[in-house]
C-alpha cells in the first residue's frame, strides 16, 4: 500500500507535504515494496529510463526543456509503468523515491542510476562523478542493481578516473550480488567542444571490450548499448547480457526498426528506453510504450 493514493492531481501536493513532514516514509515504502526477480530463460525486459534530468539533459528533440516539469514527468512515468509488458525502471534517487511514495513500483524491477556528475555540455563531462546511488544504498533500498555511464575519451585525462570509479562500482555491486548495468561509449570532443559518442560498430566494440573488463568480476555485469549497424558483429564482442538503450532518436520509426532487428540476437535481453517513449512526437505515452512492449514480446522465446 502506498503512502499516497495513485493517479490524482492532488497527489503531488501531498507528496511534497509527506517529504517535508515524514521523510522516513521513503525508507518505509522501500522496505515493504513488493519486488520481482530478474527473468530466467530467454525472457526479454522493457525498462523505462528516467535519469536524464540529473545530468541537466532536459531536452527531447526540438524541446530544450521538455523534461523540466517534475510532475509532468511523474505523470508520464506512471502511465508507462502501468502498461502491460513494462518490467521496471531505471532512475535517480529523487525520481525513484517519488515513485515509491506514489506506489508506482509495486512488482517492478528498479535500477538506481549512480554517476550523474558529468553534466551535459560541461567541460568536465567525461569526469562522470558518482553523485547518485552507491552500491550500499541500492542494497538498502532493495533495488535490483545500479547503472553507470562510462564514456571513454582517449584524449581526456579524466577518462582514467571515470574508468576507475566505474570499476569500483561494478565490484561493490557484485559483492552484493546486484546487477551492474554499464553503459559504455567511445567518445570524443567535436570542434565546438561538445562531447559526442562514436556510434560506429568499431567504436562500440572497443567501448564494450573495455567496459566488460571493469571490476574484480563480471559475474553480475550487464551492458547497456546502442542499436547500431552490424549488431551481429557488435554482439560477438561480448558474452555478457546486453540491453539496448533508446536515446533521443530523430526518427522513432527507424529506431523501432533498429530495436526489432537487434532484439533477435541471442545476447540482447531487452530495451532500456526513456525519452523516446515518455515524450513521443504525439505525446501518446501509452501507445509508444505499448509499441515497444510488443517488440520485446515478439523477441521472447
Amino acid at each position: 500500500m502506498s503512502d499516497i493514493a495513485p493517479s490524482r492531481p492532488a497527489d503531488y501536493g501531498r507528496l511534497t507535504h509527506l517529504r517535508a513532514t515524514r521523510p522516513e516514509a521513503i525508507a518505509e515504502s522501500a522496505a515493504r515494496r513488493r519486488r520481482r526477480g530478474l527473468p530466467g530463460g530467454g525472457e526479454r525486459l522493457l525498462i523505462i529510463a528516467a535519469d536524464h534530468p540529473a545530468r541537466g539533459a532536459l531536452g527531447v528533440r526540438d524541446r530544450p526543456l521538455a523534461m523540466a516539469s517534475r510532475t509532468d514527468l511523474l505523470d508520464r512515468l506512471r502511465v508507462a509503468l502501468s502498461r502491460p509488458g513494462v518490467d521496471g525502471i531505471l532512475a535517480t534517487p529523487d525520481v525513484l523515491e517519488d515513485l515509491l511514495l506514489l506506489g508506482a513500483l509495486e512488482g517492478k524491477l528498479a535500477f538506481g542510476s549512480m554517476n550523474r556528475g558529468g553534466l551535459h555540455g560541461s567541460v568536465f563531462e567525461v569526469d562522470d562523478r558518482f553523485t547518485g546511488f552507491d552500491a550500499a544504498s541500492i542494497d538498502t533500498m532493495r533495488l535490483d542493481g545500479g547503472k553507470m555511464l562510462c564514456r571513454i575519451d582517449p584524449s581526456d585525462h579524466a577518462t582514467a578516473t571515470a574508468l576507475e570509479s566505474c570499476a569500483r562500482a561494478v565490484t561493490d555491486l557484485a559483492r552484493r550480488r546486484l546487477v551492474a548495468m554499464v553503459e559504455p561509449f567511445w567518445s570524443r570532443r567535436s570542434e565546438s567542444g561538445a562531447l559526442r559518442n562514436d556510434l560506429s560498430p568499431d567504436a562500440v566494440i572497443r567501448a564494450i571490450s573495455i567496459a566488460q573488463a571493469l571490476g574484480v568480476t563480471s559475474a553480475y555485469t550487464w551492458l547497456k548499448i546502442p542499436a547500431v549497424a552490424e549488431m551481429e558483429r557488435v554482439m560477438a564482442a561480448t558474452t555478457l547480457p546486453a540491453l539496448l538503450l533508446g536515446g533521443d532518436p530523430p526518427d522513432i520509426d527507424a529506431a523501432y526498426a533498429d530495436w526489432h532487428r537487434a532484439l533477435s540476437l541471442p545476447g540482447v535481453r531487452g530495451l532500456v528506453v526513456g525519452r523516446a517513449l515518455l515524450y513521443p512526437p504525439d505525446d501518446d505515452v501509452a501507445t509508444a510504450v505499448d509499441g515497444a512492449a510488443a517488440l520485446v514480446r515478439e523477441a521472447r522465446p
